[in-house]
């Protein structure tokens, strides 16, 4: 299957109302980003009865999605916004991002200040400086802004930008392009970017497709709108799932979201870290909480569908935190809440 830009617009009823032009960061992107492996995951297959397949994000470089955002954002900046230098905000995984595609530009970025060293040194290793700053990503975020305003930086926001949302939805159309017989999809959500641009790509050019976003139950903002139960505004966000773990929906990912996809669920830590401990021990690869959420999703045996596609968002796990996940597990197993995997 091939999708080209006079494709995008003859069809554009969603690129174009929401300004998300996902083909087009395709093409920004060719050369820039991994083209990641769909595997297919035949243990999954058994436990749950479905054909599961595995989009492998914690493979891209910087070992998450963040930087197909990132590198389409960073790459149609000007040059005087480029002199400007960059400042962002990120929980880990947009920091990296950010930090590769902006090589050659002065790039400041705020990280909450429990973010695991391992994606504080990988930042600093692209030649990023780095602020430690509050609790939460949503404190951070704060004071980036104000730095932004005080230096005059060019902002590039971890979720609430077009361009940002066009390069984390390209993953959407490889999924496609690597197995057209998917009927579901599953994605993290914390800001709402990678969920919101997968969003349009999928009604775009595959609208039989259901899409099922998934959130951290400790960090479950935008699943409280969704559903319109509880607040959409957190006063704490904290989850070992620290990727996703945002106070509140984007402003600009959230109408998408609505709109666009199907269904919210959440899941529990103790599933996080079950489906972590599941993907080393079974598929021999270690990932984020984040990056797990789609699995401990589809471990709880509550998603329809035949040919489900789960979006392993990245893989910047701190190793030194196995322990907690194992013991998150065991403890699960002894009050009776077994996971068909452990």
């Amino acid at each position: 299957m091939k999708i080209c830009i006079q494709e995008c617009e003859e069809l554009g009823n969603y690129q174009g109302k929401y300004n998300v032009h996902v083909v087009k960061a395709m093409e920004n992107l060719l050369g820039a980003v991994h083209r990641t492996p769909l595997q297919r995951s035949h243990t999954l297959d058994q436990l749950t009865g479905k054909d599961v397949y595995l989009k492998m994000e914690n493979l891209q470089r910087t070992g998450s999605f963040k930087l197909r955002g990132a590198f389409n954002k960073v790459s149609k900046l000007t040059d005087i916004e480029a002199a400007r230098g960059i400042v962002a905000a990120s929980a880990g995984n947009h920091a990296q991002g950010v930090a590769l595609a902006s090589k050659g530009i002065k790039s400041k970025i705020f990280m909450p200040a429990h973010t695991p060293i391992s994606k504080i040194e990988a930042t600093q290793s692209y030649g990023a400086e780095i602020v430690l700053e509050g609790d939460s990503y949503n404190e951070a975020f704060k004071a980036a802004q104000e730095d932004q305003l005080k230096r005059g930086a060019t902002f590039v926001h971890a979720f609430d930008d077009e361009d940002v949302m066009a390069g984390q939805g390209t993953i959407a159309l490889e999924m496609m392009q690597q197995c057209p017989d998917l009927d579901t999809i599953l994605v993290p959500v914390g800001g709402g970017g990678l969920l919101a641009g997968m969003a349009v790509a999928i009604r775009e050019f595959f609208p039989h497709v259901k899409l099922i976003g998934v959130q951290a139950a400790e960090a479950s903002a935008t699943w409280n709108r969704f559903h319109k139960i509880g607040p959409d505004q957190l006063s704490s966000a904290k989850s070992i799932a620290d990727g996703i773990s945002v106070k509140e929906p984007g402003q600009m990912t959230y109408p998408i979201i609505e709109d666009l996809v199907d269904d919210m669920v959440t899941v529990s830590e103790e599933r996080i870290a079950s489906a972590i401990i599941f993907m080393l021990q079974r598929q021999k690869t270690l990932v984020e909480g984040a990056g797990a959420a789609s699995v401990a999703a589809l471990l709880s045996g509550s998603i329809k569908g035949e040919r489900i596609g789960a979006v392993i968002s990245g893989g910047n796990a701190d190793v030194e935190k196995i322990s907690t996940y194992k013991k998150l597990s065991e403890e699960a197993n002894k009050r009776g809440k077994k996971l068909k995997v452990i």
